[in-house]
């Protein structure tokens, strides 16, 4: 095995890349002075995966088998995986998305312990009928919680509206019934697939060096036969499913997102394509933005406001969400504003001052441990070099990003999510 530096002498960073003889690639950045760390592991298996070719072998999986799987890692044989966290005392979680799962923690001491737990979490399943059956409840529980969530369900109310076939439009937990199908069986065959070391990526960063790190992998860790895993999805239309859709909820403050969908292609999004859409929506709804401050100025937003990109395999979009009184006033502002984007484009002065801001808030990501090691995997998972920003943001071009928001913003091609109070007639 052998470490390749990688460094960026723009922002002056560097870390060390090494695929270990495990089969895992492992991306560490020490960074001296810094009083933690932080560490996280993951797989290109979410959600969305429920349908996969294992090795030649076609499988299809319930809806909510990635979440699930994620919660069972953290029980073994010898117990629960919190428990030698907080023993340790470490911070640690996990998430499940819609195409990753990932596991983490953050520590200001006794880091390497706490790093082995996580190699082993991800290493010891342990799947009995017993153990499967007493976490549905547990689980659906939890959809129960996030189906109340007025948070959560305008953003799955907008993936309902705007994708009509691709499993975005799902819910990651899965529902009640599907969990119910969840069998040991599955969940071995998710992991076999998906949680082979060859597919996955572990990140560091902190006050860390790179022997401590491979010292714990060369301890806990064994080789892995490659296993060729294929995630198939559906063919899903340009076009929206729907334009509009509404719910409602208890809630003081009625929720909207309003959602842009672009076509995904076959091929990843770029550096330069990410970048643009960066510099892009900082200029057009930044707080700096024209648009911002006309809608705050008629109180139609307030800080929860947002303009966000998501991007994953088959699906691409760009969402402004938050809370508003009057949510369809609100919309209708952002619709008009995009059209007019269409016909003037965003000027060199915005765009410049946009370029400034995240510049900025790429150079400032690098004084956060977990910041840094989070972009690490997200570059892994997208194929984007993390320093490639740095590079690219001096080299775009106006018409670049015009170029750009044309592909991304049409304004035939946008759905509305609406969360209402129950006594909200908006």
């Amino acid at each position: 095995m052998e470490l390749t530096e990688i460094k960026n002498e723009r922002l002056g960073e560097r870390y060390y890349s090494v695929k270990h003889s495990s089969g895992l690639r492992i991306l560490i950045c020490p960074k001296e002075g810094f009083g933690s760390s932080y560490a996280i592991i993951g797989t290109s298996f979410g959600s969305i995966n429920s349908s996969f070719i294992s090795n030649g072998k076609r499988i299809t999986v319930p809806d909510g088998t990635a979440h699930y799987l994620e919660h069972k890692l953290f029980e073994s044989e010898e117990g629960d995986a919190f428990s030698r966290y907080a023993e340790t005392g470490a911070s640690a979680n996990a998430y499940t998305s819609y195409d990753v799962t990932c596991y983490l923690f953050s520590c200001t001491e006794r880091f390497d312990e706490s790093l082995e737990i996580l190699l082993d979490l991800i290493r010891s399943p342990y799947f009995t009928p017993e153990t499967v059956a007493k976490e549905q409840g547990i689980i659906g529980q939890e959809i129960k919680m996030y189906e109340d969530s007025p948070e959560w369900r305008v953003s799955m109310n907008l993936h309902e509206a705007m994708y009509s076939a691709h499993p975005i439009n799902k819910d990651i937990a899965g529902t009640v019934e599907s969990i119910a199908e969840i069998t040991p069986e599955i969940l071995y065959e998710c992991y076999n697939s998906y949680y082979n070391l060859n597919n996955m990526v572990l990140c560091v960063a902190g006050n860390v060096t790179p022997e401590q790190v491979l010292a714990a992998a060369d301890k806990k860790l064994t080789a892995d036969e490659p296993a060729v895993t294929e995630s198939l999805m559906p063919d899903e239309p340009y076009k929206v499913k729907q334009d509009h859709i509404e719910q409602t909820l208890p809630v003081a403050v009625p929720l909207f997102a309003l959602g842009y969908k672009e076509e995904a292609g076959s091929g990843a999004v770029t550096s330069k394509e990410s970048l643009c859409t960066a510099i892009m929506l900082e200029a057009f709804a930044g707080e700096g933005s024209r648009l911002y401050r006309e809608l705050l100025d008629r109180k139609l937003i307030n800080s929860s406001f947002s303009a966000d990109y998501s991007e994953g395999p088959g699906y691409r979009y760009i969402s402004f969400s938050g809370e508003s009184r009057e949510p369809g006033l609100a919309a209708e502002l952002i619709k008009k504003a995009v059209s007019e984007l269409h016909e003037t484009g965003l000027s060199a002065e915005d765009i410049e001052n946009a370029r400034n801001c995240v510049y900025g808030r790429i150079a400032r990501s690098w004084d956060s441990p977990s910041a840094i090691a989070n972009d690490l995997i997200n570059s892994q998972f997208t194929g984007r070099e993390i320093f490639e920003p740095a590079e690219l943001i001096t080299q775009i071009t106006p018409e670049d990003i015009n170029e750009r928001l044309k592909c991304e913003l049409d304004p035939e091609n946008c759905s509305l999510s609406v969360i209402k109070g129950i006594d909200d007639d908006t």
